[in-house]
Formats: C-alpha cells, structure tokens, sequence
C-alpha cells in the first residue's frame, strides 16, 4: 500500500471497533472504551483511510486543555496503531497526515507511544544483570534480541521532528517503556501448554503455586459487586507499598466502559484463604494479548501465596482464552540490589519471561511557544 493514498480522518466508534477485531492485537489504552476511563480528557478516533475508503491504521486520541487557553496536548497512548516497521522511508507520509488533522483540531503538541518493541531480555540474562554489580540499569545489558527495523524508526521519528521523551527509570511522563512479557506461544505461534509454562518458571514461582494450592487458596472469577473488595485490599497496598491508589470510581469506570466493548475485555480475580480475601487482581485481554493491570494483596497471611495463585490462573486463562503474550507491564530499568523496585524486577523474571523494551514516548511540537509552556507547567506539577 502506498501512504500517498491514505488521508487522516476522524473515524466513528463502530468504524474504529472493526479496525481493533481485524488485528491479532492492539493496547487496551487505544480501544475506544478507554475514552470513557479518561473521562476528564477530550477524545477522538482518528483513522488512516485508503482510497477505497477501508480503514488501515487507527488511534485513540486524548486531548488536555492548556489552562486558560482553548488548545490541548492530543495524547496516543501506546499508538497510533500503524504498519511501523514496513513504513520505512514512507514514515513521515504516515505520521504528516495525522499531525495535520490534529493542528486542525486546536492541538498545540502531539504526544504517542509507539506500539514498537526494539529490544528483549530473556529472564536468565535479567536475572544474571541484577547480581552483577558492574551494572547499573538494563539498558546497560546487551539485548538477547535485537530488532534492526524498529531501532530503525527512532533515527527516522528524529529526522522527522519528533522528541524522545526523557525517562526515569525507565517510565516517561505516561507510560512504561520496559515491560514484562511471558509468552505463551512459541516463536511459529503455537500455543504452549500450562505445563510448558510451569515449567518456564523459576524453582520458587513453582514452590510457591504449590505452597497456595495445598493451603486451600481458592482462586475465583469476580464482578462488578467485587470491585469494591478489590479496592479495599488495593488501598491497603498503596499504603504499604507507599503509592496513591486511584479512586474505587475509576476501576467501576474501567469495568463499565471495557466490558460493554467486549463482555470478556475486563476481568477481576479473587484470592480467598478459609473464607478471607488475600489477594486480587485485574486482567484485560485484547485479541491475542492479555495484560495483568492492577494487583493487590494483603498483608496478613502472606505465607500462603495468594498472589502467585492468582497470577497463575490469570495466565492459564489466557491460554484459554488465545493470548500469546501475558504481559504483566512496566517494570524499572534499576538493576540496584538495594533499590526497592527490584523487587518488583525478580518477582516477574520468576515466572521465566522477557523484558522488553519499547520505542518510548515521542512529542512532535505543533505551536512551539504553547508546546513550551505547557512542558513548563507540568514541570511545575511535578
């Protein structure tokens, strides 16, 4: 397909709907219902349309208001939704179109997150990294993988006037650029089985399904009555683990917008030991990719491993339900023994996955004295 016959157009919620079925998959951060979830921000769907008028890329748009001024940030969340690494020199032919649509609709900037994995690290390597004091952060390692093609596309986001956002440990201003992965297919797709999985994982992820199984940890499918148990132990985790929760509205709202898209989109799992409530999760599955997004536990009765009980269904069920990637998302890139988020780092290389790392997040400036005052009041917000 030639890029010189697309045109950018908005795109209506049934017309992007279709686009997201027709791929294997796409981030639940670019399904329409995730305009619903960030309902303080504008919205649109934008679509690349060919010259029959069949839809060939998409993107959920989101768009903040500079204060006291009618222009806006329009925001991509891990999209656009593009044929990335065929664009080749054709990139800029793909991403013009879109930032003249959005200059028409009063933005000022355009911020996205390219849906492009460039590198990965197979849990052994990370594992090897974080014992070794030599290094620093993950970055440092060499890659098990390298992808040519999308290191490819940041020399050309460059040539085109985009900006790679800075990161700190590893994370920009909205999302994570290393994540965690477990495949559950092999590389000619076929699906592994819960055995194979199993037996991915480290001595003390098995040790410790077993340890919850024989306590009589009971893993089950929730609803939307059980959202609230869930954010009582999700609260109590944030005062533990000294981060700020987000309402119980928000999850109600997450649950609502995903699972009217697609009754399957959103589930909740709930751990339970002798009738009380020791671990619950959030999982989101779109097309072939299935996310672990929020997780919560409590502090009593850590000792019977509700957690990787819970985990452990999460992923068996999206073998079930087709997923070849169970992403358990964003870790740091520190590979500090003392730093506290390593913890987080070995607790997901246990289960015998691989690191990945995004493109990062990129800003092109529309309106440079807007586009800097607004990078100046969020600096301020801190």
């Amino acid at each position: 397909m030639s890029p010189a016959s697309v045109t950018v157009r908005t795109i209506t919620r049934e017309e992007h709907l279709d686009f997201v079925a027709s791929r294997p998959s796409v981030s639940f951060l670019q399904t329409p219902a995730w305009a619903q979830v960030k309902a303080e921000w504008g919205a649109e769907s934008v679509g690349w349309v060919d010259a029959s008028g069949r839809v060939v890329g998409a993107a959920l748009v989101l768009y903040r208001q500079v204060p006291k001024v009618k222009r806006f940030l329009a925001y991509l969340p891990e999209g656009p939704v593009l044929p990335w690494l065929e664009a080749g020199d054709d990139l800029g032919a793909w991403l013009e179109p879109l930032a003249a649509h959005l200059k028409a609709k009063k933005a000022f900037g355009i911020r996205m997150g390219p849906p492009v994995v460039t590198r990965r690290w197979h849990a052994a390597t990370v594992k090897a990294a974080v014992a070794d004091s030599a290094l620093g952060t993950l970055g440092e390692v060499p890659a098990d993988v390298n992808d040519a093609d999308a290191l490819a596309v940041a020399d050309r986001l460059g040539d085109l006037g985009w900006r790679r956002l800075a990161t700190e440990g590893g994370f920009s201003a909205g999302q994570p650029q290393y994540n965690f992965w477990l495949p559950l297919a092999d590389a000619d797709g076929t699906a592994l089985t819960e055995d194979q999985v199993l037996a991915g994982m480290n001595q003390l992820w098995r040790r410790n399904i077993r340890k919850a199984a024989k306590a009589g940890v009971e893993v089950t499918l929730g609803s939307r009555d059980d959202v609230e148990a869930f954010h009582r132990i999700y609260t109590e985790t944030a005062e533990r683990d000294h981060f700020t929760p987000r309402p119980l509205g928000y999850f109600l709202t997450m649950w609502d917008a995903l699972n009217a898209e697609d009754p399957d989109r959103m589930r909740l799992y709930l751990a339970h030991h002798e009738g009380d409530l020791v671990a619950a999760t959030t999982l989101v599955q779109v097309g072939t990719h299935a996310w672990y997004s929020y997780g919560a536990s409590t502090s009593a009765k850590r000792e019977v491993r509700g957690s990787n009980a819970v985990q452990w269904q999460m992923m068996r069920d999206s073998l079930a339900a087709g997923a070849t990637v169970y992403d358990l998302r964003g870790i740091t890139d520190t590979l500090d023994p003392d730093d506290s988020h390593v913890g987080l780092i070995q607790f997901k290389v246990g289960t015998g996955g691989q690191a990945v790392e995004y493109l990062g997040e990129w800003d092109l400036p529309l309106n440079r004295p807007l586009y800097a005052a607004f990078t100046a009041y969020m600096r301020r917000r801190g």
